[in-house]
């Protein structure tokens, strides 16, 4: 019966904690969480446990974070007892060695956030809002040695609202995740899934984000702009250059803004009244509707007008 399948988990962020709970909720026999070891993280720089490894311990499961997994020893013979039908992984952050992917018998069945092949990598929910998309879903797919090249299981598609930024839109994906790697174990063992080879012409790649990407180009059209400050959040947000204070350029994060149907010169900032107005690319605008000085707290436009009075012909970047 499906429900007595012994299953080892691999996860580490909090997207793959829904899938986590819903295999247990199911009846699945969890055997082992491998999480990531506890990072440093804040001001103080405490030990912080990840996610995945807060949720196995409030379901009582077993949990390990070993530091490396090719050519741990240790790790493998622990695997190789606890003998998993499966191996269900979503968001490691490890490439899984190859004796890890041929121990159990139904595979490494690994929950990705985009419909493959399109957007491989690291992060596709950022990427796939970034680009534009009006469209997303998650895939179930069985892992090979490659990088999110695997056989594909089960898809499901969602739409990506004008407004969803990457934080609002994980949330979801990583829900109806939960429910299609359910629906695809159940299926794996009743042999109604026939794993389909991606095709890779159509692949595309959403690498790991870099501070970089957040940088605002002003040649890119506005609309662009926008979708890029969507879905690089939290991280690396949208940010630029504004003024110079002791020969210091100082950051000037774009937390919200919105189309403008106003005429500026690309990367000139220009107040109207209460508005704040960038120039773009192509001949588009965006109008900034709360921002943050590096070392401030946020402000509205209008403050930030008040405060800042920029000048005539003052340009960001």
């Amino acid at each position: 019966m499906v429900r007595s399948l012994n299953l080892v988990f691999c996860g580490t962020p909090r997207f793959a904690v829904p899938t986590l709970e819903r295999l247990v909720a199911e009846g699945f026999s969890v055997r082992l969480v491998v999480t990531q070891p506890d990072r440093p993280k804040g001001r103080g720089l405490e030990l912080v446990a990840s996610p995945v490894k807060e949720c196995g311990q409030r379901l009582g499961l077993p949990v390990t974070q070993p530091e490396r997994i090719k050519g741990n020893d240790e790790f493998r013979a622990q695997l190789a007892t606890l003998k998993p039908e499966a191996i269900i992984v979503v968001g490691y952050g490890r490439m899984i060695p190859h004796w890890m992917l041929d121990l159990p018998r139904l595979g490494n069945i690994n929950l990705h956030a985009s419909l493959l092949p399109k957007y491989r990598g690291a992060a596709p929910i950022q990427w796939a809002i970034a680009q534009g998309e009006t469209v997303t879903g998650v895939t179930t797919m069985r892992l090979n040695a490659g990088l999110d090249t695997g056989d594909i299981l089960l898809q499901k598609e969602i739409p990506i609202a004008p407004e969803d930024t990457a934080e609002t839109l994980a949330p979801q994906l990583a829900a109806i995740g939960a429910e299609l790697m359910i629906e695809t174990l159940h299926g794996l063992e009743a042999g109604s899934i026939q794993p389909k080879a991606q095709d890779n012409s159509r692949a595309s790649l959403a690498p790991i984000l870099k501070k970089e990407d957040g940088l605002v180009d002003f040649s890119r059209p506005a609309e662009e702009i926008r979708n890029r400050m969507r879905g690089f959040q939290p991280w690396p947000g949208a940010y630029t250059k504004f003024r110079g204070r002791n020969l210091q350029i100082r950051n000037l994060q774009i937390v919200k803004a919105q189309a403008a149907s106003d005429s500026v010169p690309a990367a000139e900032l220009r107040a109207q009244g209460d508005r704040l107005i960038v120039g773009c690319g192509q001949g588009t605008a965006l109008e900034l509707l709360e921002i943050q000085i590096e070392g401030k707290k946020r402000s509205s436009a209008m403050d930030f007008i008040h405060g800042y009075r920029p000048q005539a012909g003052e340009r960001l970047g």
